[in-house]
């Protein structure tokens, strides 16, 4: 069978065997596939490639490979110079929002205390997020390799961490979020937009005790909840901290 050598650079690591990462592999296949079946067949979803390198000449993910060849891999640049070569990724979506799938709903949470638009519903199957994606300009966070391998998915990220809250501040670092941080603008429960509601307009809403104590609220335009700084508050903002400072 021919065979290829292939070389894995950064955090494209992460989805190798130990024995895989950070050194050159030969890798055999049947046939003349396009390099991206060969790439997705080792384990690294498409969605996470942004330059290939074939003998030092950028291909794009229909090259053809025919035995002998040497496949540099580069994950998504996102601060680096990469001018002159085959960007494989399409353009950064003009408006960050994401779409989590059905065992990130802590993380979809967590987000949008952030600020970020996250759409997440437990019951979604892999069909209904991808239509989502693509409909409303929305990127992929999942745990699950083979939804970012599916070809419809354009923008993805495959969090590396099990933990909420490094997810949470992988998510922000990996995409170099922490300029867009908007915390306390969205509803944690439906995703909606809050905005200043004096007492007068959510007296009807709140707790008599709560009205007498706090004079600052805000209400969800989704689904009317109000919001004020309570005892919870404090929680929330070791949250916010946390990645602000990570």
């Amino acid at each position: 069978m021919p065979e290829a050598e292939f070389r894995f650079y950064a955090e494209l690591n992460d989805f190798l065997p130990a024995e895989g990462r950070q050194v050159a592999t030969l890798h055999s296949f049947e046939g003349t596939p396009a390099v991206k079946d060969t790439l997705e067949a080792i384990g690294v979803p498409h969605t996470e490639i942004d330059v290939i390198l074939v003998n030092g000449r950028s291909v794009d993910f229909t090259f053809r490979l025919r035995g002998g060849e040497r496949v540099s891999v580069y994950p998504v640049f996102e601060r680096f110079d990469v001018a002159g070569v085959t960007r494989l990724r399409p353009a950064p979506l003009r408006v960050t929002r994401f779409i989590a799938d059905v065992h990130l709903g802590t993380l979809a949470r967590h987000l949008r205390l952030l600020g970020f638009d996250t759409a997440w519903e437990r019951d979604l199957d892999d069909a209904e997020i991808i239509e989502c994606a693509q409909s409303e300009q929305r990127i992929i966070l999942t745990r699950d390799r083979g939804l970012l391998k599916d070809g419809r998915v354009t923008h993805g990220y495959w969090l590396r961490s099990t933990d909420p809250q490094r997810q949470l501040a992988e998510v922000v670092r990996a995409l170099d979020l922490s300029a867009a941080l908007r915390p306390y603008t969205r509803c944690m429960q439906c995703n909606g937009l809050l905005r200043d509601a004096s007492p007068a307009v959510i007296a009807g809403d709140v707790p008599r005790a709560v009205l007498e104590a706090h004079r600052k609220f805000s209400k969800c335009e989704g689904c009317g909840r109000v919001y004020w700084a309570g005892s919870h508050r404090r929680r929330l903002d070791e949250i916010v901290k946390a990645v602000q400072g990570d």
